[in-house]
């Protein structure tokens, strides 16, 4: 079975990199991106671009890095929490994606969360699921 050449709009690179639409027209004006105008003119970029753009910027040096082993991190908005005596639950809706965490009532209160307040999961597992982007 042949693979197929991915092939992505703007807006659907932006979504995949977490960026808006903007923030990938200034990477192609600026030639970081490479990027093709398709038969109707719009700007599209070749999957195999995508990914090796995506991959450089993981390797961009991270100004708000922390020493850590964990590399998987969301960032996005606290929609919830749910505390009792010991412990509490806390929703993050990062993009389109919702992370529940389970943790301690004081972790929360260290951390000084709040619905409302800006949040990053970081995620460290030994196993990752991966399902086909293209719903087929």
């Amino acid at each position: 079975m042949l693979a197929l050449v991915a092939t992505y709009r703007i807006g659907e690179a932006a979504e995949l990199l977490g960026v808006s639409a903007d923030t990938v027209r200034r990477w192609i004006d600026a030639g970081r991106l490479a990027a093709e105008r398709d038969g109707h003119g719009h700007r599209t970029v070749a999957g195999a671009d995508l990914a090796a753009f995506a991959r450089s910027l993981a390797d961009e040096p991270d100004t708000g890095a922390h020493r850590s082993s964990a590399r998987n991190r969301l960032r996005g908005i606290v929609t919830a929490i749910t505390r009792d005596a010991v412990m509490a639950q806390v929703d993050i809706q990062a993009g389109p994606y919702r992370l529940v965490s389970l943790m301690s009532r004081e972790a929360v209160d260290d951390l000084g969360l709040a619905v409302g307040s800006p949040a990053t999961a970081v995620i460290k597992s030994t196993t990752v699921v991966v399902e086909r982007g293209d719903g087929a």
